[in-house]
């Protein structure tokens, strides 16, 4: 197996818990497409539960034998959104980007250079914020036989320190992962389990424990079970009694339907429940 980014290395366990959970907006559109020419357009819209509706609107186009991709993005709140990527153009196994963003109505502009370097046991990337300190994020994974180790740093050039960091150790094979790790300058931990049973059902776990705040440890438990080749629910609970209900289905071939609640398990007579739907057309 690929050795994932820092970011990924419990990247199963984590999907299971937040990934097509869909009361947390209380609808979600998406709408997908492809040009005869290649370029790909992606329109988004959600609207928040007693909150405004945003979207977004982004075009791709990608020159496969060249390594290059270009998105450009505009979203409701008049954001302008651009991305240039080059993979496998500058080194084999390396992947560098320039994002840029700019907000007309201030004048804020944004600027960031990425770099991700992939072989057959290492992972690293690099993050560079231009335009703020600036500030450089880097991290890296080391892999082999399925066990994985990595660091995370965050460095302030103007101040010459060293702003974050982070560690994690964990164990991949494809039919489960396990991880633990330490955030926030090693002072948030986590543990977390992911298992896929069979071909229809898994299950996964996660604890977490702010040694900074309360000494009690968070806990989150969820299953995935897939009804058919078409369809599958999921729930999830944590240790507030906040429990979770999730249903996808493929309607048709490109268009798919979810349906997600929450609920408070502890305060059943409170108004803090939520209900949501998320449709997706692709052509």
């Amino acid at each position: 197996m690929a050795v994932p980014a820092f970011s990924d290395i419990a990247k199963t366990s984590n999907d299971l818990l937040t990934k097509d959970f869909y009361h947390t907006t209380a609808t979600n559109l998406e709408v997908k497409s492809k040009a005869p020419n290649g370029v790909s357009f992606n329109v988004k819209g959600k609207q928040a539960h007693g909150g405004p509706t945003s979207g977004s609107l982004e075009a791709k186009y990608v020159d496969a034998p060249s390594g290059l991709t270009l998105t450009q993005g505009w979203t409701t709140a008049n954001a302008l959104d651009s991305k240039v990527e080059l993979d496998n153009t500058i080194a084999k196994g390396l992947k560098a980007e320039v994002i840029t963003n700019f907000l007309p109505t201030s004048k804020s502009k944004g600027a960031k250079l990425n770099l991700y370097f992939k072989q057959p046991n290492f992972n690293a990337r690099a993050f560079f914020d231009l335009l703020k300190g600036p500030v450089a994020n880097v991290d890296a994974v080391l892999g082999h036989d399925g066990f994985l180790v990595g660091a995370e740093a965050g460095y302030d050039v103007q101040k010459a320190a060293i702003t974050r960091y982070s560690a994690a150790v964990g164990f991949t094979v494809p039919q489960y992962t396990a991880a633990i790790t330490a955030t926030s300058n090693l002072s948030v931990f986590s543990a977390s389990y992911y298992h896929k049973v069979n071909s229809q059902v898994e299950a996964g776990a996660k604890a977490t424990w702010d040694s900074k705040g309360a000494n009690n440890v968070g806990l989150e438990v969820a299953s995935k079970y897939r009804l058919d080749p078409t369809s599958f629910a999921k729930a999830k609970i944590n240790d507030r009694g906040i429990a979770a209900l999730a249903y996808n289905v493929l309607l048709r071939p490109g268009v798919t339907l979810g349906l997600g609640a929450s609920v408070d398990t502890q305060n059943l007579q409170e108004a803090g429940h939520k209900v949501g739907a998320s449709f997706t057309f692709e052509a």
